[in-house]
C-alpha cells in the first residue's frame, strides 16, 4: 500500500469513529429522554413527599441523576444500565409502570428487586438518587441544603466551586 492510500484510509476510519460516537450519543439520548419519566417515577416512590427526608421531587433528584449520567466522564456502561433497567422496568409492567398507583408501583418494584438484575438497578437508582439529596447543593440538588438540615449533617470543606471538571 502507498503512503498516500495509507494516510487516506487512516483519516476515513479515524473520522468513522468519531461519526459513530456522534450517532452513538444522539441514540443515547433519545434512550434516555424515554426512561426519564420512569426513573423520575421510581425516585419519587422511593422518596416521598411528607417523609422526614425531603422528597425526591422537592430535591431535583432526577436532573441532578440525568447530568450525572450524561456527562463525558461517567461510566459508560453504568449509563447503558441505567437506561436498559428503566426500559426492562417498563417492559415488565407492560409500559404501563409511570401511571400506577402507589401501591402497584410497591408491588412492580418489590417483584423488580426479586430479580438479580433489578435488585442492581433499583441499587443504582438509589445511590444516585442519595448522592444527589445529599451531595453540595452546587450540582443543582440538596436545594436549600434540605438534605443537610435533615440529616444536621453538613458538606466537607472546602466546598466545591466549579459544578464540574472540564475534560
Amino acid at each position: 500500500m502507498k503512503r498516500r492510500k495509507f494516510l487516506i484510509l487512516s483519516s476515513v476510519l479515524g473520522l468513522s469513529s468519531s461519526l459513530l460516537g456522534k450517532n452513538n450519543s444522539i441514540v443515547f439520548s433519545k434512550s434516555l429522554k424515554r426512561v426519564e419519566k420512569t426513573i423520575q417515577s421510581v425516585q419519587q416512590h422511593l422518596f416521598p413527599e411528607g417523609s422526614q427526608i425531603p422528597s425526591a421531587r422537592s430535591m431535583n433528584v432526577t436532573q441532578f441523576l440525568l447530568e450525572t449520567i450524561t456527562h463525558p466522564s461517567y461510566d459508560k456502561d453504568i449509563r447503558l444500565f441505567v437506561i436498559e433497567g428503566a426500559e426492562e422496568l417498563e417492559s415488565r409492567e407492560e409500559g404501563k409502570f409511570t401511571a400506577f398507583s402507589e401501591k402497584e408501583k410497591e408491588r412492580a418494584l418489590r417483584a423488580y428487586e426479586e430479580t438479580h438484575y433489578g435488585s442492581n438497578w433499583l441499587s443504582r437508582i438509589m445511590t444516585l438518587t442519595m448522592e444527589g439529596m445529599f451531595s453540595d447543593p452546587i450540582y443543582g440538588s440538596n436545594v436549600k441544603e434540605a438534605g443537610w438540615k435533615a440529616l444536621g449533617s453538613y458538606g466537607g470543606l472546602p466546598r466545591p466551586t466549579t459544578r464540574y471538571i472540564k475534560l
